[in-house]
């Protein structure tokens, strides 16, 4: 099986203002990829909640881009939801990803990683790194986190 990780490709587009990011995870069970643009400030958002999370225990981060209700005609729909699990500091990131085609090219996918909150932080550190635009691959999981370029 698979561990439970988070893959984040750069690859290069209308930086520094937009990223065309290719991400890959899994929870252990479920895996998927699916490719995005994203600003890039909004990674610096990302690293800046995260380092932190969760401040207290209702502690939310909501990250959506486009919508899936079909009057929009949004390409896609994308969250990203970071929250805690339990009273004992357990958290969960969430994914979910809509590509709001019709059938049969729909792809859907929602699902969770469960982590601790130290290794959420570890995650907020690698993104403020990524956000310098100086490496193309973030790799994260529950035990370790590194970023490289392409080799």
């Amino acid at each position: 099986t698979m561990k439970p990780h988070l893959r984040i490709v750069r690859h290069p587009y209308e930086e520094p203002d937009h990223l065309n990011l290719v991400v890959s995870a899994s929870n252990g069970n479920l895996s998927a990829r699916f490719e995005y643009y994203e600003n890039a400030r909004a990674i610096h958002e990302w690293a800046s909640v995260l380092e932190q999370f969760p401040r207290h225990s209702s502690d939310i981060f909501l990250h959506e881009i486009g919508s899936e209700t079909p009057e929009d005609r949004t390409a896609y729909y994308f969250r990203l939801r970071v929250f805690n699990t339990n009273s004992a500091g357990g958290c969960a990131i969430q994914l979910r990803f809509n590509n709001n085609q019709s059938l049969p090219d729909r792809e859907i996918f929602d699902f969770c990683i469960r982590a601790e909150p130290s290794q959420i932080n570890r995650l907020g550190k690698l993104l403020r790194t990524f956000a310098e635009l100086r490496h193309e691959v973030l790799e994260w999981n529950v035990t370790e986190g590194k970023l490289h370029e392409f080799s």
